[in-house]
């Protein structure tokens, strides 16, 4: 139940499919938690993703309202994923909690961040 006053999704995981953007990239939208209960349904449409020609991933985690070590390193499996065949994971509007996560963890060493999932599809 949202006691938040917002419309953001809370306490559950309702990720969106890969939505193809411009220049070979694609954009996953995750939404609510992504934490050991919600992590599978994140992890199936991470998945289609990886397994799309698109040499860009981007993760857009605006509606991301938690994130814990199952998340992070759902991220970083992702990561992997798509360096081990040439691509890039890009991370669009990352909450401050998620941010404060990649900080502590040193992982903001390794993802690229950006402030919103447009941005990302441009890159650098």
């Amino acid at each position: 139940m949202n006691t938040e006053g917002d419309d953001r999704t809370v306490g559950r995981s309702a990720p969106a499919e890969p939505v193809v953007a411009t220049q070979g990239s694609v954009v996953s939208r995750l939404e609510g938690d992504l934490d050991l209960d919600h992590a599978d349904a994140a992890r199936a449409v991470l998945a289609k993703a990886v397994a799309s020609p698109a040499s860009v991933v981007v993760i857009d985690l605006e509606a991301v309202g938690f994130c814990d070590s199952s998340g992070l390193n759902l991220l970083l499996q992702t990561r992997l994923a798509l360096q081990e065949t040439g691509r890039q994971l890009r991370l669009a509007a990352v909450p401050a909690q998620v941010t404060r996560l990649l900080e502590i963890t040193g992982a903001s060493e390794v993802f690229d961040l950006y402030a919103d999932a447009a941005g990302a599809v441009e890159g650098p």
